[in-house]
């Protein structure tokens, strides 16, 4: 029988701009907590931020009376800004993200070509994890699983019978991560979802986002079970071969996120802003044709 400690409580937030859900991750009031996949506003048009989808998460943390420990991220989003030092300077807590951020910093260093102070280290982080490594909250324990092929820099994070699995995979209805960003690989994402795919059948997996088609409401909870019957791109059945002939056909139809730019070379640096120039005002760089 399941214990109360191995099921967690979860309040995930959809942000509707972005199609992500942000996680806290909890056992009921008064407990330590943590966050995954946090959203900072972002207005493309102005370049302006914003904090409405972070202050729904400090709400809630706060009317529960959460304690915040950490403040994670699946891998480094190209469809959002991470609103993970806002929430650090608000509530506290440590960042943290899967140690080969290392990879997706040093290939977007050199395409943004970012100040030769930026390190290459992942120290932007207060933790790196590695494969299957514990995380404490309080009484709330989980590990890392380490889950690329979207980027190399993919992780999961599982408490209990609960596994948050970032892009690796969507709801069954719209299928898998798309491979073709930088570092990106469909052979090595096959992988990684057959990974999360052989655990327990009753295991409830939660999406980063949700698009769905236009006859159901956004959902973003779902089981091991219903994803190998059901998925699109990976039901049981589906070879490795199939696919990454599918994925690699239909990432070729795709057009970039549209917060690609400012996203990435933010989440890189754990939600900071680059360093501001001599005018006092902070630069977010669009490479012209490199992507």
């Amino acid at each position: 029988m399941t214990s109360a400690l191995s099921r967690p409580q979860v309040q995930g937030i959809f942000d509707p701009a972005t199609w992500t859900v942000t996680y806290v991750v909890h056992q009921g009031v008064g407990s330590s907590c943590v966050v995954i996949d946090s959203v900072l506003d972002y207005d493309p048009k102005s370049g302006r931020t914003k904090h409405t989808s972070a202050d729904k998460v400090i709400d809630f943390i706060r009317t529960n009376d959460l304690q915040l420990q950490w403040i994670l991220e699946t891998h480094a989003h190209a469809d959002h800004l991470s609103a993970a030092s806002y929430l650090k300077s608000k509530l506290g807590g440590k960042t943290g993200i899967g140690e080969h951020i290392t990879e997706v910093q040093k290939v977007f260093k050199g395409i943004f070509n970012l100040e030769p102070a930026f390190k290459l280290d992942g120290s932007q982080f207060d933790y790196l994890f590695k494969e299957d490594e514990e995380i404490r909250a309080g009484d709330l324990i989980g590990k890392t699983l380490f889950v690329p092929g979207h980027t190399p820099a993919c992780v999961a994070f599982q408490f209990g019978d609960t596994v948050f699995v970032g892009d690796t995979l969507f709801m069954p209805d719209v299928g898998t991560a798309r491979c073709d960003f930088p570092g990106g690989d469909a052979k090595t994402l096959y992988a990684s979802t057959r990974k999360l795919l052989s655990l327990p059948p009753e295991t409830r997996l939660f999406m980063c986002h949700d698009y769905p088609p236009s006859d159901r409401a956004v959902q973003f909870e779902t089981t091991v079970a219903d994803q190998r019957a059901k998925n699109i791109h990976v039901h049981d059945g589906i070879s490795e071969q199939e696919f990454v002939a599918m994925r690699t056909k239909r990432d070729a139809t795709l057009e970039m996120p549209v917060l690609i730019l400012p996203a990435v070379q933010i989440n890189i640096r754990a939600g900071e802003m680059p360093p501001k120039e001599a005018n006092g005002i902070a630069y977010a760089k669009i490479p012209l044709n490199a992507l």
